[in-house]
């Protein structure tokens, strides 16, 4: 058997060699563009943490709200063995949700904002159980219905925007503003609102719930082995249906604070073209779903596309490298991912021989 020692060295080394990789191709890149390199990372770091009164941290920390928290709302699914990748149309039903009953509903602002932020988590949620009732009851697989589910939240919502709930005068595909007292307030001084305490909070949650409690513990479970939690008699199916309600719920938070925080109003594809779902997933991917380790990792990426654009600015590198980075990552997520299934594999086959 392998030691911790041994264990751990083979960790170290493969996240060396993963960041190694990473600088090579990010240095090639550089090459290819004729980028001076120095210029090109000062340009970064500035883009990514620095501006007048650290403005453009506040847009990292910004862009982190939501990817963190898409990241959170995935990692609660993956942990249980939830391979839940709608998180896109959750997060886009949340925050088409939060939108029109900001709009539509009337009462002091306090109470708008709590029912508008309360019906998008609730939303989120239905909208992740649809997926866990079509794999536990009609048979679709999990991956499969929850990816589905992803294309009608994101037409329907088009369509609200477009339509009946149009915004006219502006021009523009999408929902009126919601009554500017319901707007999530900023830090004082900053351009940061205080949608990332939301997070923070889900954040905190996640990791509670996932270290302290039984329900935590049954679905961890229930993700490294739903053989053994069906023997042990563990009810999997309330299980699986209660965890996507939690990360459904969770995505449609996300939703409601980028309404209410950032755009103040449903714009047709402002949580779509971002990919801070998809984002979110390589997030929690490349901690190995650690909880605490999962906010971190949102940071990571949000700094990755802020500092892309300073690049470009600073140094006219495309900020689509940012992109590029990502595939890299992927890339390396995917092996790590592979090399797990495999040793699990191998295991498997030396048991039964």
């Amino acid at each position: 058997m392998k030691t911790l020692r041994g264990i751990l060295s083979g960790e170290a080394l493969s996240w060396a060699g993963a960041v190694a990789a990473i600088l090579a191709v990010f240095l090639v890149l550089m090459l290819m563009v004729g980028a001076p390199i120095i210029e090109a990372l000062q340009g970064f770091f500035s883009g990514a943490f620095g501006g007048r009164r650290y403005a453009y941290l506040m847009t990292t920390l910004s862009r982190t709200t939501l990817i963190a928290g898409m990241a959170i709302s995935v990692m609660l699914s993956f942990r249980a063995g939830l391979f839940n990748i709608g998180g896109e149309g959750q997060l886009v039903v949340g925050g088409l949700v939060a939108a029109l009953v900001g709009v539509l509903l009337p009462g002091p602002p306090l109470f708008v904002l709590t029912a508008s932020i309360l019906a998008a988590m609730v939303a989120g949620g239905l909208w992740a159980l649809l997926a866990g009732v079509l794999q536990l009851y009609v048979g679709v697989p999990l991956l499969v219905g929850s990816l589905l589910l992803n294309y009608p939240a994101r037409y329907l919502a088009s369509y609200m925007v477009a339509h009946p709930y149009r915004d006219v005068q502006s021009g523009m595909i999408q929902s009126h503003l919601v009554p500017m007292e319901t707007w999530l307030p900023y830090f004082p001084g900053t351009r940061l609102d205080i949608g990332i305490l939301f997070v923070g909070v889900a954040a905190a949650f996640a990791i509670v719930y996932s270290y302290t409690t039984v329900h935590g513990y049954h679905s961890r479970l229930n993700g490294l082995s739903p053989d053994f939690a069906r023997a042990v008699g563990l009810p999997v199916k309330k299980l699986t249906l209660q965890t996507l309600a939690m990360s459904g719920a969770i995505a449609g938070l996300v939703g409601a604070v980028a309404v209410f925080g950032i755009h103040h109003r449903y714009i047709d594809g402002m949580l779509v073209q971002p990919l801070y779902a998809w984002t979110g997933i390589i997030a929690v991917l490349l901690v190995n779903m650690v909880p605490w380790a999962v906010p971190l990792s949102g940071f990571f990426f949000a700094a990755v596309q802020t500092g892309a654009a300073g690049m470009e600015r600073a140094a006219s590198v495309p900020k689509e490298i940012a992109f590029i980075m990502q595939a890299v990552i992927i890339l390396f997520v995917a092996s790590r991912v592979s090399g797990a299934l495999t040793a699990s594999s191998t295991r498997r086959e030396t048991d039964n021989v």
